[in-house]
């Protein structure tokens, strides 16, 4: 792999199909480079892989493919469609590994993630997906083997009955939502506290930076619906360790030790029931992607992406 950063390279976008969904994605470096898909989480939009992590493996020799999940982002938003009943019957199911009715689950949107490599002509690559990404990675690794070359996984869970639950300040931050009457200041404000929740004690971007990063996000799209279609995607998969463990390509986990939407026993949970596996934990790091753990992140991408033999 090259050793010298490369010059920046164009953006080229694009829209692949998967039926009538739309997938809008970023592809970035040098086609003829090995590629590696970026999978992204709950409501996290394409930018939330940050330009300068994708920067640092671009300039290790990969060609970086991010793209917005269906109800995010520029891709697809599946108006109208809802999951039938109270949603606490599926948090109920989903405690106990069993999946129920939705609009789609991740084994769909793992699917979104191979018509966009058929649309790209990329018949193997290198994947990695965070939180909700994460568990797409899990899904599409353990059911196309032959499309992956090796694979990321970034705090992200099993979906296991009982698992580990969220951190006790991030319920708790989350139970002071503003009312429906609430002003567009005190949701942004709200969003921020949270922000900084998700982040941990430590590696804490700055407020400023946070009201930044939502208010431009915001801008590109903001679609609260799809969060809800997204999360019962989740839901409505129920455990993942029928795909997890059939994993057969060398693979990664890593988390952060301060992570507390999905705390690190769930990381070990996921490396445990993969063969080709190791778990790396990253000590201040939360449930986000600052600045300051882009290296210890990508250095384990990279380790494990580099010990493959490309076809």
């Amino acid at each position: 792999m090259p050793s010298q950063p490369e010059a920046p390279s164009p953006t080229r976008t694009g829209v692949a199909h998967n039926g009538d969904i739309e997938l809008f994605y970023e592809d970035l470096g040098k086609p003829e480079n090995p590629a590696v898909i970026l999978v992204m989480g709950v409501a996290a939009q394409l930018p939330m892989w940050p330009d300068g992590f994708c920067q640092r493996l671009i300039d290790s020799g990969y060609r970086v493919i991010r793209f917005d999940n269906r109800d995010c982002g520029l891709s697809t938003k599946l108006d109208g469609h809802r999951a039938p009943g109270p949603i606490y019957r599926r948090v109920v199911r989903y405690a106990f590994g069993i999946g129920s009715e939705v609009p789609y689950t991740l084994v769909d949107m793992a699917g979104d993630v191979r018509s966009l490599m058929d649309h790209l002509s990329i018949e193997r690559a290198h994947i990695a997906g965070a939180s909700m990404g994460g568990m797409i990675t899990q899904v599409f690794a353990g059911t196309f083997p032959e499309r992956v070359h090796s694979v990321g996984i970034i705090y992200s869970a099993t979906g296991r009955p009982f698992s580990r639950l969220p951190s006790w300040e991030l319920i708790r931050t989350a139970m002071t939502a503003p009312g429906k009457d609430a002003t567009a200041a005190e949701w942004l404000e709200f969003e921020i506290n949270n922000g900084i929740v998700y982040n941990g004690p430590e590696n804490l971007p700055s407020r400023e930076q946070l009201r930044r990063r939502i208010l431009d996000h915001k801008a590109r799209s903001d679609y609260p619906i799809g969060t809800v279609r997204q999360f019962d995607a989740i839901l409505g998969t129920g455990s993942l360790l029928r795909f997890t463990r059939a994993i057969t390509a060398p693979t990664v986990v890593i988390h952060g030790r301060n992570d507390p939407l999905v705390p690190y026993q769930n990381g070990r949970v996921v490396a445990k029931n993969i063969r080709h596996s190791r778990f790396a934990l990253i000590d201040g790091m939360g449930h986000d992607l600052p600045e300051p753990v882009w290296e210890p992140v990508t250095r384990e991408l990279l380790a494990t992406f580099d010990s493959c033999v490309q076809d």
